[in-house]
């Protein structure tokens, strides 16, 4: 926890620019001040160089606004711990009775609660390096992006709006959260939490964007003029930003408990707190509901969760959530602790890349966007993990997470680390 406040701390201050204006610079070439403004043409005075600016393109705007909002959902979507983790209690006729057998699951909710007045304060730190959107290669990025249809109507007409710019885009981002937890037993059957997590997103970037002019004489270009067009131009940027990010409010009641099965609910609600324009969090409100079921089968803890994501914002779609895993005692003092954690979008997703690109003359001929699927993002992560209990001190948490499915912004792994210590 100290090596992961220390390096928060001693990170320098947020840049100035947003990481999502970060981002548009990978769509800048030259001193236009405009995504997709070409220098050469607005140079040569032509009348062509403002034909591809997303602010007049919708489709080359839904590209960009895609690519951002991918990246603010996903540096905001790690997973909380456990709100009620290591041994937990009840009291009977006065006396604290312990009520499981293992420290608990890390990622994975069990149906036991705290114990009344028991106290669980905990620290975590977990760093992503994404590697992949939606299956492609980050550094592998391909958009297509379209000239606007003007007068007469259909693509194509005046030749010129035949023109393709392809932009080949390698990125390199990075989270480090930092959470601190709290969860308190207000009964013996109702528990009450709070996670703050401190973020730090990091990212670079190289693109390097290409014309291909459809006629013999080129008549968009980047640099130079119509007898000596440069066609060619490059982009780069980086940036980081430090800051809260979304903070997470819990309540969880157990419904049903005896030494084998319990049932539990679970309301989690994710507050708007991280900047969302520097990566931080998502800048809307999300609302879970999950049903917890456990058992106890001698050492053996299986746990299943199913809920439901509700996002209020209009930018993403809402899913269905499922969790199962088990924890188990390997000794007296540490437990193995595995968990597949899935998020299905329900309906089609509204993070969609703009259909293929229709051109109408000089002859009829369809052009892909991107190399990034348009699909749900329906994620499935598996996680391993350990819990070792030190002598009348706090449970060491490490665990690892990798994607088993494609989906979203993800890495090929990551790895967390955590105290906790209760009360």
């Amino acid at each position: 926890m100290i090596a992961g406040l220390a390096l928060l701390v001693g990170a320098g201050p947020a840049q100035a620019q947003r990481l999502k204006d970060r981002v548009l610079e990978l769509f800048s070439f030259g001193d236009c001040g405009h995504p997709l403004c070409l220098d050469g043409s607005v140079n040569a005075a032509n009348g062509h160089g403002n034909h591809f600016i997303p602010d007049v393109i919708a489709n080359n705007s839904a590209i960009i606004s895609f690519l951002t909002s991918a990246i603010a959902t996903s540096a905001a979507s790690v997973p909380l711990s456990a709100s009620s983790s290591g041994q937990t209690f009840k009291f009977v006729n006065g006396l604290p009775v312990k009520t499981s057998n293992s420290t608990g699951p890390i990622f994975g909710e069990r149906a036991q609660t705290l114990g009344k007045s028991r106290l669980l304060l905990g620290a975590s730190l977990t760093n992503i390096s994404f590697k992949t959107l939606r299956g492609t290669p980050l550094d592998e990025l391909v958009f297509n992006l379209a000239h606007e249809d003007r007068p007469p109507t259909g693509l194509g007409d005046p030749l010129l709006e035949n023109d393709i710019i392809e932009i080949r885009l390698s990125l390199d981002m990075s989270v480090l959260v930092s959470t601190f937890f709290l969860s308190y037993g207000l009964t013996d059957r109702l528990d009450i939490a709070v996670a703050a997590p401190l973020v730090r997103t990091a990212l670079q970037g190289r693109s390097t964007a290409q014309i291909f002019p459809f006629g013999p004489t080129a008549v968009h270009f980047f640099t130079g003029a119509e007898t000596n067009p440069g066609l060619r131009a490059s982009a780069a940027t980086f940036g980081s930003a430090t800051g809260l990010g979304d903070i997470a409010l819990r309540l969880k009641g157990n419904v049903l408990s005896n030494d084998r099965f319990g049932l539990a609910v679970l309301a989690d609600a994710r507050l708007p707190t991280g900047n969302d324009d520097d990566l931080l969090g998502t800048g809307v409100l999300s609302l879970r509901a999950n049903a917890v079921a456990s058992a106890q089968l001698g050492p053996f803890a299986p746990h299943l969760n199913v809920g439901y994501l509700l996002w209020t914002g209009s930018q993403r779609s809402d899913a269905l959530l499922v969790t199962a895993g088990f924890d188990q005692p390997m000794s007296a003092w540490a437990t193995i602790a595995l968990d597949v954690l899935s998020e299905w979008e329900l309906g089609a997703s509204k993070l969609r890349l703009p259909g293929p690109i229709q051109f109408q003359l000089p002859f009829p001929r369809t052009v892909i966007p991107s190399n990034i699927a348009d699909r749900n993002d329906h994620r499935v992560t598996g996680s391993v993990g350990f819990k070792f209990q030190t002598p009348r001190g706090p449970l060491i948490i490490v665990s690892g997470l990798f994607p088993l499915r494609a989906g979203g912004l993800q890495p090929y792994t990551a790895w967390s680390l955590g105290l906790e210590f209760s009360f």
